[in-house]
């Protein structure tokens, strides 16, 4: 004898974890298109180097930037004579071997460059660097 089985609701297809996946990935894309270098917007131009070496940046390196104004910026955020002394202050005391970045505009003060790599020797930290535009005759 055949039994007949009767579908009362009709056959769904469920889109709830289709919509989680897209949601999560949409989330994705939007973050890290976002995690771009902010230190590229600053306005700044460096100075050119017949003698330069390119050392690739690693994450724990710190950019200290000076614009022509001779204000100051770490990490494309600005601070003052303080400020800068705070952030070399702790990350002299996270690692005293890290690595600073000297940005100095073409046009910046001499005393403001002074200034951070005087404020970084007196934190201790001497692994310093200074960031110049490459050689256009090369």
């Amino acid at each position: 004898m055949a039994i007949k089985f009767e579908e009362d609701e009709p056959v769904e297809v469920q889109m709830t974890s289709l919509l989680d996946c897209v949601f999560l990935l949409l989330i994705f894309f939007l973050v890290s298109s976002q995690l771009k270098k902010v230190e590229k917007e600053l306005p700044i131009t460096l100075p050119e180097a017949q003698a330069t070496h390119s050392v690739k940046a690693t994450p724990d390196l710190i950019t200290v930037s000076v614009d022509a104004n001779g204000q100051m910026y770490v990490n494309a955020k600005p601070v003052g004579s303080s400020g800068l002394r705070t952030a070399l202050r702790d990350a002299a005391a996270e690692n005293p071997d890290r690595r600073i970045r000297v940005n100095g505009d073409v046009f910046a003060p001499f005393r403001s460059i002074v200034q951070v790599l005087d404020t970084c020797q007196g934190e201790g930290l001497t692994v310093v660097g200074i960031h110049t535009a490459a050689d256009l005759q090369k």
